[in-house]
């Protein structure tokens, strides 16, 4: 299957979904090492909003949602023992003004729901459904919803503060070990004092990624009308951008380079064809390796940065695409540790937040749909969005792994021009 615009069904918006009861889950013993308290690094500090995530599972004669749900909430009592923080509440220390998590033990929320729906009623489940926030509760921390079929859905809201994507699916690997009668899958590693800043703090890069707190952050929600639309991307497609991007036969490029160069001249493009005009586009990298000594890969917090790439109108425009690839990989390298250290020193003395024109925020290989619960892997995960036309969503296809959606939300007259150029890339 080539490139095509996902279209759609218009989505179900009323999902008809009725709380049958809620309650708070506590550690089911006491946590080994008590603390009072947990220490946020400035990566976290900066991330003080909600995620919320929903996993759809297909209908199991073992494993109706009743009994999912049982074994759901006896496994978050369960994790809450060495996820200590997550029974815990995010708090503004006085003293440091800083925030921590208060590792008071007041529980973990759960909510057990049923929808009229099937999950066919409900239709695509790629195509970002607002009514989805209907499967996840705001106030409380996870949400089992049954459907009519047999099948169900895991919703779960977290504070961005407590995980990142690649920590978050070692809690959900744990989750289902858990309930699953077996040991933890992996030991958390829960000690965030790893990426404190340096004493004195020491910037030793110009940080043009980071703005100061009073500059437009590119995470700040647009009032304007926005069209939305899903770009997806085979894998025949994404191996014919990396073909073209190699500089010589033995080149290694990587799929997210590759897509991440392709939609940045398109969302570049759209809105401005200047060509002197310097676009800036963001994205996450995973500092976890790239510390000396490395991170332990079970570090719960925050270990992503932000790297960044600049391209003038003109390099978009004419290319080649090997250049514009380049240009991302480079700022992937550009996160040495001695650089990691110096943004988050930076984050000590300035309290800024990533600053770009737009950010390309990846869902596509965390694997949140490979995770092995009891009751078989998900059908499809996906987060609850809230269209922002300077953040690009790149999302797993929910048949071919090395296939990815791209996400975008532009106002009308941009959109078209994205559709036009990203088809036009593609086939040059």
């Amino acid at each position: 299957m080539g490139t095509q615009c996902r279209e759609t069904l218009p989505p179900l918006q009323d999902l008809k979904v009725t709380i049958q009861n809620s309650c708070l889950v506590f550690p089911n013993q006491e946590t080994a090492a008590r603390r009072d308290s947990m220490f946020l690094s400035n990566i976290d500090q900066v991330l003080n909003f909600n995620v919320e995530t929903v996993h759809f599972f297909a209908s199991h004669a073992d494993f109706p949602p009743q009994t999912v749900a049982e074994k759901i909430k006896d496994a978050l009592g369960k994790i809450l023992v060495s996820y200590d923080f997550l029974a815990g509440r995010l708090k503004l220390n006085a003293k440091t003004g800083r925030l921590e998590i208060d590792c008071n033990g007041a529980g973990a929320g759960f909510v057990v729901a049923s929808s009229e729906c099937t999950l066919d009623e409900i239709g695509d489940l790629v195509f970002p459904n607002a009514a989805f926030a209907k499967l996840v509760v705001n106030s409380l921390d996870s949400l089992v919803t049954s459907f009519k079929c047999g099948g169900f859905a895991m919703g779960i809201s977290t504070s961005h503060a407590t995980f990142d994507g690649i920590s978050f699916k070692t809690f959900l690997d744990n989750l289902a070990s858990l309930a699953g009668g077996k040991p933890l899958a992996v030991t958390p590693y829960n000690d965030r004092e790893l990426l404190a800043a340096r004493s004195p703090p020491r910037v030793t890069f110009p940080h043009p990624e980071l703005g100061q707190e009073l500059s437009v952050p590119v995470f700040d929600a647009t009032q304007e009308a926005l069209d939305v639309k899903i770009f997806r991307l085979s894998s025949s497609n994404v191996s014919d951008i990396k073909e073209k991007a190699k500089t010589n036969p033995s080149s290694r490029i990587s799929g997210f380079n590759a897509v991440t160069a392709h939609i940045w001249r398109c969302k570049a493009l759209s809105h401005s064809q200047d060509p002197d005009r310097v676009s800036t586009i963001l994205y996450a990298v995973n500092i976890r390796p790239r510390l000396i000594p490395p991170l332990p890969e079970s570090y719960t917090g925050n270990a992503v940065l932000t790297a960044y790439a600049n391209a003038t109108g003109k390099e978009l425009q004419e290319g080649p695409i090997s250049k514009l690839v380049e240009r991302v990989a480079e700022g992937s390298r550009r996160m040495t540790d001695e650089y990691a250290r110096s943004a988050i020193d930076w984050g000590e003395i300035h309290k800024g937040i990533p600053h770009g024109d737009f950010l390309v925020s990846s869902w596509w290989k965390l694997g949140f749909d490979e995770v092995g619960y009891p009751w078989g892997c998900p059908k499809y995960s996906c987060p609850v969005v809230y269209h922002r036309k300077d953040i690009l969503l790149l999302f797993p296809d929910i048949d071919d792994k090395n296939s990815v959606n791209v996400l975008v939300a532009l106002p009308s007259k941009e959109m078209e021009k994205f559709e036009i150029l990203f088809h036009k890339f593609l086939s040059a």
